[in-house]
């Protein structure tokens, strides 16, 4: 086996977008799911204040103050959820293609862990000075929910990607 150092440069190429979304969409349920138990199990602030969190990023501070259910502020906290997480997913695409680190899926997942940390940085040490209701969130827990968030999305990617003449899908009286 041959070894290339300069393998892992930036080159310009397009990422699968399909394989984007759906490894945002797939990353993102899995990050919901996990969230919610956190919340649940080992903050004991329940699933309803998690959804009132993201759901006030654009409807604001009254988001908060809801104490019955509401379906605005749950389809809200959707929609914010699922938009990032197909945005991050998205932007882990084309760090992956372009660096080549979708080559293995090893260096695909460190790839995922990291930037999945680095959201959780941003999230809430950059983005928590304008949303500071988040400030209670911080902790090992969320940059766990955030570094699976980013494994999922990176291998979810790679495994659905289509490479070079892949895209073209089966071809008419082929096998495939």
């Amino acid at each position: 086996m041959e070894l290339h150092l300069d393998s892992h440069r930036y080159v310009r190429c397009t990422p699968d977008w399909r394989a984007a979304v759906v490894a945002g969409l797939i990353a993102g349920a899995v990050y919901m799911v996990l969230e919610l138990l956190t919340a649940r199990f080992l903050m004991y602030q329940g699933a309803w204040g998690t959804v009132k969190m993201v759901a006030a990023i654009i409807l604001g501070r009254e988001a908060l103050s809801a104490d019955a259910f509401n379906w605005t502020i749950v389809l809200s906290a959707g929609t914010v959820h699922f938009a990032l997480s197909i945005i991050l997913s998205a932007v882990l695409a084309m760090i992956l293609s372009s660096f080549r680190l979708d080559s293995s899926m090893g260096l695909a997942s460190l790839a995922g862990i990291v930037f999945g940390a680095v959201i959780y940085l941003i999230n809430f040490y950059v983005f928590g000075r304008y949303f500071n209701w988040f400030d209670e969130a911080r902790g090992w827990e969320s940059l766990f929910a955030h570094a699976l968030f980013g494994l999922v999305a990176a291998d979810v990617y790679v495994n659905l990607e289509r490479r070079g003449g892949d895209t073209a899908g089966p071809q008419p009286g082929g096998n495939g």
